[in-house]
Formats: C-alpha cells, sequence, structure tokens
C-alpha cells in the first residue's frame, strides 16, 4: 500500500467533469484506489474509480486529499493519480 497527501488546485474543486477524468485514469489500474479526506471531526473515504462516491465526497479547492493505492501495478497508479490532481484536472 502506497499512499500521497496533495492538494486540490483547480478553482472548482472536483465537479462531475474532473471527478470524471480523475476516476476514468483510476480505472485504468488493476489496484483499489481510494480517496481519504478529513473533515473537523470524521475521515471521508471515496472509491477513487466510482464517480457517484468521489462526487460525494464534496472535495473542494483547496481541500487536501490522500490518495491510497493497494495492489499490483499501485506505485504506478499513484504516481499517475498524483499528477493528474497537481495538474489541476483538465481545467
Amino acid at each position: 500500500m502506497v499512499s500521497k497527501e496533495v492538494v486540490i488546485k483547480n478553482p472548482t474543486g472536483l465537479h462531475l467533469r474532473p471527478a470524471g477524468l480523475f476516476c476514468k485514469t483510476a480505472m485504468q489500474y488493476a489496484c483499489k484506489i481510494t480517496i481519504e479526506k478529513k473533515n473537523k471531526n470524521e475521515a471521508i473515504e471515496a472509491n477513487a474509480k466510482s464517480v457517484l462516491s468521489v462526487l460525494g465526497s464534496c472535495i473542494k479547492s483547496g481541500d487536501l486529499i490522500n490518495i491510497v493505492c493497494e495492489g499490483e501495478d499501485e506505485e504506478i497508479a499513484l504516481k499517475e493519480m498524483v499528477r493528474i490532481v497537481e495538474d489541476g484536472l483538465g481545467e
């Protein structure tokens, strides 16, 4: 299992279009990929391969998320998921 914290840079957060890109990228990998976001009193975990799960986590611009990859291609998957977030998720 590998993970890395990243800040959501795009001004609109993970709304439908960037969430779709995020999930489409995650689905290219065999490993399990999750997003963890800490709120005031709770932690939210979302399946990175599910658009509804990602949208339901209400990730906004400036939020710090932890991307966790677990499985056979975890290193490559983590590197690519971090890259697309740092590049602004297509926006």
